[in-house]
């Protein structure tokens, strides 16, 4: 446990892998309530007495409760006398353990959106549910097993369908267990769920985005001390919220290097290299890499070669420029939290990995760097909220997301200077007919994907053989789960026309309506 964690009530998450359990301490944060997420395997009896929760939350998970060596957690845990709630698989194993039962097989799944009625007794847990006259809430289900028995001491308060004991509670123990996820955006009640938990755990919330500033920049200069820094700054939000925090803990210690790999949009190298030299007064170090890297990806296809690639030569552009530095001994990254749990799962935990990132998973030992991430805890959401308590204007901090491996990512099959090109130009048009229809601020993403293929068109009464491309707008809460976003036809038709019209290379458009899940965000 961090030692500043010492100074907050703390709740603990016991991760048993799912995709969805740092969403749980999303949740929490917005309830201004500290908490921690530690993969089963490390929650020993010795780890529960130092971190000496308030309350636990079993998170979700892949595995079958039913299999002999699924994941576990201490029996201690439940002699701590705290609040218990169980999520899913977490409600799967409090029953398992505690004496209920749980069955597998046909007839037990229940996988997307599903209603939960209430039984006849009604709980404080669920206080605020069940109020539209319908006498039912919509949840998310993502289950292979269910419950067939609770344990004794427990009572059902809740069924669905495909989980009669959808809700259930020990009230004397104050032990709770539900089947559905309520950390996801598709139960849209959850919040309302977990501020019930923690008011009955007694969380005052005294964790706030002014309150983790003042700790990640005494963090900060404890672990650097008196040594010189380097940051990779992209220019997007995460990297420079990540520099400008840094610098406020150690000024001038702190160096930028801003990789210009030529998979940047439109004019963005001249705007980042303005904003930090010219009014953050940030020391910078332009490093004009696009040659390298374009080199490298040359008959690259495969998305994760692509992001390997770039997430190799990053580091060897870092290592390269470290020594104009003099001595620098910390590189400083803007790695977030989805980051890391897409990667790997955070802490260590049993989930899967989706895809890699090029700026998680540690440095090289060759590269004689430790990393300096401050932001590695925190969502999208939470970066931009401490973007705004660091000074940042409303219009940066608004920006979407870019990723780091750039157009590499929005371009499917080879790469190619021409093709950059055509995709720089015809995103700018993009997001240019967005903010002329004050639909900027609505849209999490957008952006313009090139694909590998030629379609055949007509343009003043003559032949194309051009590209097509792909318009892509999502609306999220925190970039785990996404909808596409609903744009009229008119706008699109509109959009088409002028990308058509506008951008040499490109005759036909087509706009992606796939939600996260099944699909990701970017195309790659």
């Amino acid at each position: 446990m961090e030692e500043h964690a010492r100074h907050h009530e703390r709740l603990l998450i016991v991760d048993f892998g799912s995709q969805v359990t740092q969403l749980i301490a999303r949740r929490l944060r917005e309830l201004k309530v500290y908490c921690e997420i530690h993969p089963y395997q490390k929650v020993t009896d010795a780890f529960l007495e130092d971190f000496a929760p308030k309350a636990v939350i079993f998170s979700g998970g892949p595995d079958s409760v039913t299999r002999e060596g699924s994941p576990r957690p201490p029996a201690r845990v439940y002699d701590l006398g705290v609040p218990i709630l169980g999520i899913c698989y977490g409600q799967q194993v409090m029953m398992q353990d505690l004496g209920g039962a749980v069955k597998g097989g046909e007839g037990t799944s229940e996988f997307g959106r599903a209603f939960v009625e209430p039984t006849e007794e009604r709980i404080d847990l669920l206080n605020g549910w069940f109020l539209d006259g319908s006498h039912r809430e919509q949840v998310w289900m993502s289950h292979g097993d269910h419950v067939a028995a609770i344990a004794p001491g427990f009572k059902p308060y809740g069924t669905s369908p495909g989980a009669p004991f959808a809700v259930t509670a020990d009230l004397e123990r104050r032990f709770y267990a539900v089947q559905f996820h309520p950390e996801v955006h598709h139960t849209p009640n959850g919040r309302t769920l977990y501020e019930n938990f923690v008011r009955d755990a007694g969380f005052s919330g005294d964790w706030t985005m002014g309150a983790y500033r003042e700790e990640a920049i005494r963090k900060i200069r404890e672990q650097v001390g008196d040594a010189k820094v380097i940051c990779g700054l992209s220019g997007g939000v995460d990297s420079s919220v990540a520099a400008i925090l840094i610098h406020e803990a150690i000024g001038d210690q702190l160096t930028c290097v801003f990789v210009d790999h030529g998979l940047l949009r439109l004019n963005e190298a001249d705007e980042v290299v303005s904003m930090f030299r010219d009014h953050y007064n940030i020391p910078l170090i332009h490093a004009d890499e696009s040659d390298l890297f374009l080199g490298e990806l040359e008959g690259v296809s495969d998305p994760e070669e692509k992001r390997k690639t770039i997430g190799r030569l990053f580091i060897d552009v870092f290592q390269k420029h470290a020594g104009e530095v003099g001595g620098a001994e910390f590189l400083a990254q803007g790695t977030l939290y989805p980051d890391v749990i897409e990667s790997v799962s955070f802490s260590g935990g049993p989930s899967v990995t989706i895809k890699s990132h090029h700026n998680v998973g540690g440095l090289p030992e060759k590269m004689g760097l430790k990393l300096v991430e401050p932001l590695r805890e925190l969502f999208k959401d939470e970066v931009r909220a401490l973007g705004r308590e660091l000074g940042l204007p409303d219009s940066f901090i608004g920006r979407h997301p870019f990723p780091g491996p750039g157009l590499a990512i929005r371009c499917p099959g080879e790469i190619s200077t021409d093709k950059l090109e055509i995709l720089r130009k015809a995103d700018a048009v993009y997001i240019d007919q967005i903010r002329k229809h004050g639909l900027y601020d609505e849209i999490w993403q957008a952006f313009v994907a090139i694909l590998p293929v030629r379609t055949v068109g007509v343009m003043g009464d003559g032949r194309t053989y051009d590209y097509a491309c792909a318009l892509r707008a999502v609306t999220s809460v925190d970039g785990m789960t996404a909808d596409y976003y609903p744009f009229s036809h008119d706008f699109l038709g509109e959009t088409a026309t002028r990308i058509i019209n506008e951008v040499k290379g490109i005759n036909r458009v087509t706009y992606d309506v796939t939600s996260k899940p099944p699909g990701t965000i970017e195309w790659e």
